[in-house]
C-alpha cells in the first residue's frame, strides 16, 4: 500500500459556519477573508498576489546579486539597471532635462505629418502611443508574422470610462490630475492644456470599439494592404509608419514570398471604424489639441522615471483614484518590476535554476497528458456536437502544445546598452530593442519557441495562434501545485488551470481557430448553433451576479466575460475527469475527512482566495474578461454534477441550480 499524502489544504481556516452548499467560496475562505488586510501597496490579495511577491523577493535577490556581476556580463546589465533606478540623487540632479528634451520635440511639432513621425517616434521609444501595433502569425496564415493595427490614444481603462455616467467623478478627477500633473512639467497654460487634451481623448474614445466587440476574433480580423490602411484613414501616415518602423525596415532583406521589404506592407486592422474616426481628427485645423494630447502623454510616459512629485501625482490618480490603493509600492519593488519588463530572461535563467525543481516538471507533464486524454474522452461523448465537428474538435487537440516553466531557448539581449548612470536612457533603449526586435519578426519564420511570458510570472496563457498552453514556473506552486501532496489538490488547482487554458482552445472565439492557429470556421451551423444556445445561457448566468458589497448596478457583465468562464467550467469539470483517470482502478483515499472529488473542489475554492479595494471591483468588471473570484468558484460549482453529489446538495441550498438550468459546454 501506498503512503496516503497530506491533502495540501488549509483545513483548519474551513468556517464550519458557512455550509458548501450556500457558499464553497467562503466555506473554505471565509476565516481568511475576515482576518486578512490587503497590504496598503496593493488593490487586492490572494493567492496568485502572495505567490507574485514571493516571486518579487526571489528575483530582488538574483537582481541585488547582479550588481557585483563581472562588467560586460548579462548579469551585470541586470544589476546596473536596477542600480540606475535606485539612484535618486541622480534623478534628482538631473531634475526635469528629459522630460524637457521630449517636450521640445512636440513644440517642434508644425504639422500633422510632423506630428505623426514624432508621435511614432515616441511609441517606438515607450513613451507614446496613438496607433497601438503589435507582431502575431496573421491568423488567415499563420506560418508567417503580420503587424496588427489596434485602436489607442486613451489615458483611462476604456472608452466606457469617457461614457458612462457613473465614471462622472473619475473624468474629474483625471481632468484636475492633468493640471497638477502638467504645472510639475512645466508647461505653459497647464488648465488650458489639460482641458485640450481631456477634450480630445473624449472624442477618441467616442471612436473606440467596447471591450466586447474588440474580442470578437472575425470582427477583428482585417486584412489590408498599406494603400488600404491609409484609404481606410483618409491620412498619409507614411510618417508614422517609418518612425515605428525605423529600426527595421532594413531586417526583411529577403522578404517571404508574397512579403514585401516594409513591415507594414500588410496588416491586420482591429477596429476599422476606430481608424476611420481617427483620420477625420487628425486634421491641421486640430493641431494645437494634438500636440496638447501629446504633452500628456509624454509626461505621463515618462514620470515613473523622474522625481518623486511626478511618481505621487501620477500614484494619485492611477494607483489611488482607479484602484483605491492608498500607497505606492517601494522604490525596490518597481525597480524589480523595471527589470522584468526590459531583462526578464536575464532574470528567468537563474530563476529557474533556483526555484524550478525537477520533479515538478515531471509532475506537470503527467497532469496535462491526463487533462488532454480527460478532454479527449469528453469530446468523443458529447452529444450536441456532429461526427463531422467533433472529428475536427479532436484533431485540434492532438495539437495541442504544452510548454512548462520555462523556454527552451532564452532571449538574447546582446543588443541592449545599459548605463548605470541614466535611467531614462536605460528605458528607452530597452523599449526600443524589444520594439524593434518585435517589428523584425515580419518576413522571418515563426519562431514557436518563444515565451510571451517569463518564468517568474505568476501566470498561464493559451495562444489560439499557435495553439499552445504555456505555464511558467512560479505559478507551479502551492497553493496551485505541490508535488508532494495527494493528487486530487494538485487536480482543483493547476489541473484546473491548465483546463482553463486548454478550455481557451474551445471558447467562443478560440474555437474559431482550427489546430494549426488559422481563423476559419471547422464548426457545422448546426454544431455552432448548439454551441451559442449553451454560451447564451451562461451569459445570462452571469449577468445576474453582483460582487458582495457593491451596488446592483456594478454586476458582471456576461458577454466580456464568456470566454473565461467557458475557460472555468471547462477547465473544472476535465480536472475532475482527469483526476479520475490518473486513479486508475484504485480508490481515493479519505484524507482529513473528505473524499478524493471533495478535496478536488475545495482545492479549487482554495486557490480563488482573494481581498479587492471596492474601486478596484468597478474597474475589473468594466476591463477585465475574468469574473470576480468568488463567481469564478461559485458560479461554476452551480453548473458542475458533481458538485452536488460530493456535497450532497439539494434545492433550496444556495449554490442549487436547477438540473436543466445547468450549462455543460465541454
Amino acid at each position: 500500500m501506498t503512503d496516503v499524502l497530506p491533502s495540501g489544504l488549509a483545513v483548519s481556516e474551513f468556517s464550519s459556519d458557512i455550509r458548501p452548499q450556500d457558499d464553497l467560496y467562503r466555506h473554505v475562505n471565509g476565516a481568511w477573508l475576515e482576518a486578512a488586510e490587503i497590504p496598503a501597496d496593493k488593490a487586492r490579495w490572494g493567492s496568485f498576489h502572495m505567490l507574485a511577491e514571493q516571486a518579487e523577493k526571489d528575483v530582488r535577490e538574483i537582481i541585488v546579486e547582479s550588481q557585483d556581476a563581472a562588467e560586460g556580463t548579462l548579469e551585470r546589465k541586470v544589476g546596473d539597471l536596477f542600480r540606475s533606478f535606485m539612484d535618486t540623487e541622480r534623478i534628482a540632479e538631473i531634475g526635469l532635462a528629459p522630460l524637457e528634451a521630449e517636450l521640445a520635440k512636440v513644440d517642434a511639432i508644425d504639422s500633422i505629418p510632423s506630428f505623426l513621425h514624432t508621435v511614432g517616434t515616441l511609441d517606438r521609444d515607450g513613451i507614446a502611443a496613438l496607433i497601438g501595433v503589435f507582431i502575431e502569425p496573421d491568423p488567415g496564415n499563420p506560418e508567417r508574422y503580420v503587424p496588427f493595427a489596434v485602436q489607442a490614444g486613451l489615458s483611462l481603462p476604456d472608452e466606457s470610462y469617457y461614457r458612462l455616467e457613473n465614471f462622472e467623478g473619475t473624468r474629474a478627477a483625471y481632468r484636475a490630475h492633468l493640471e497638477r500633473i502638467l504645472t510639475l512639467a512645466a508647461v505653459a497654460d497647464a488648465a488650458g492644456e489639460a482641458d485640450r487634451a481631456f477634450g480630445l481623448e473624449h472624442e477618441i474614445a467616442g471612436h473606440h470599439w467596447d471591450n466586447v466587440a474588440s474580442r470578437d476574433a472575425v470582427k477583428t480580423y482585417n486584412l489590408k494592404t498599406w494603400d488600404e490602411f491609409q484609404q481606410l484613414v483618409g491620412v498619409d501616415l507614411s510618417p508614422w509608419r517609418d518612425a515605428v518602423a525605423a529600426g527595421a525596415v532594413s531586417s526583411v532583406p529577403e522578404p517571404v514570398e508574397g512579403q514585401g521589404p516594409n513591415p507594414f506592407d500588410e496588416l491586420v486592422v482591429y477596429q476599422p471604424s476606430f481608424f476611420e474616426g481617427l483620420g477625420a481628427l487628425l486634421v491641421e485645423e486640430r493641431l494645437d489639441d494634438w500636440k496638447a494630447w501629446l504633452r500628456a502623454k509624454v509626461v505621463h510616459g515618462m514620470a515613473a522615471y523622474l522625481t518623486d512629485d511626478f511618481i505621487d501625482e501620477n500614484f494619485s490618480f492611477y494607483g489611488t483614484e482607479l484602484t483605491g490603493t492608498p500607497s505606492i509600492r517601494e522604490r525596490w519593488k518597481r525597480g524589480v518590476s523595471l527589470v522584468e519588463g526590459s531583462l526578464g530572461d536575464a532574470v528567468g535563467r537563474i530563476y529557474v535554476d533556483r526555484h524550478f525543481p525537477a520533479e515538478s516538471k515531471a509532475a506537470m507533464d503527467e497532469l496535462v497528458a491526463n487533462l488532454i486524454e480527460a478532454y479527449r474522452q469528453s469530446i468523443q461523448k458529447l452529444e450536441w456536437m456532429s461526427p463531422e465537428t467533433r472529428e475536427k474538435a479532436l484533431a485540434k487537440l492532438d495539437t495541442f502544445r504544452p510548454k512548462i516553466g520555462h523556454p527552451d531557448v532564452w532571449r538574447d539581449y546582446d543588443g541592449v546598452d545599459i548605463d548605470p548612470t541614466d535611467l531614462v536612457g536605460n528605458a528607452r533603449r530597452a523599449t526600443v530593442f524589444e520594439h524593434d526586435r518585435q517589428v523584425s519578426k515580419v518576413g522571418k519564420p515563426i519562431d514557436r519557441d518563444e515565451w510571451f511570458m517569463p518564468p517568474q510570472m505568476v501566470n498561464a496563457y493559451y495562444n489560439p495562434l499557435m495553439n499552445e498552453i504555456v505555464f511558467p514556473a512560479a505559478i507551479l506552486q502551492y497553493p496551485f501545485f505541490d508535488p508532494k501532496r495527494d493528487a486530487a489538490a494538485n487536480y482543483g488547482g493547476i489541473g484546473a488551470v491548465i483546463g482553463h487554458e486548454i478550455g481557451h482552445g474551445f471558447d467562443d472565439q478560440g474555437s474559431r481557430y482550427d489546430g494549426d492557429g488559422r481563423l476559419q470556421d471547422w464548426w457545422t451551423d448546426a454544431d455552432r448553433a448548439a454551441f451559442e444556445e449553451r454560451t447564451k445561457a451562461l451569459i445570462a448566468q452571469y449577468d445576474a451576479l453582483v460582487p458582495a458589497g457593491l451596488s446592483e448596478e456594478n454586476h458582471v457583465n456576461g458577454a466580456l466575460t464568456i470566454g473565461e468562464n467557458i475557460g472555468d467550467l471547462g477547465g473544472l469539470g476535465i480536472a475532475l475527469k482527469a483526476y479520475e483517470l490518473s486513479l486508475g482502478d484504485e480508490e481515493a483515499p479519505v484524507i482529513d475527512g473528505y473524499t478524493g472529488i471533495q478535496r478536488l473542489l475545495l482545492s479549487w475554492a482554495q486557490v480563488w482566495q482573494q481581498k479587492s479595494r471596492d474601486a478596484e471591483t468597478i474597474r475589473l468588471l468594466t476591463i477585465d474578461p475574468h469574473s470576480p473570484n468568488e463567481f469564478r468558484c461559485n458560479q461554476i460549482l452551480s453548473n458542475i454534477d458533481a458538485f452536488y453529489e460530493a456535497f450532497d446538495v439539494s434545492e433550496g441550498d444556495r449554490l442549487h441550480l436547477p438540473a436543466e438550468q445547468r450549462v455543460t459546454i465541454w
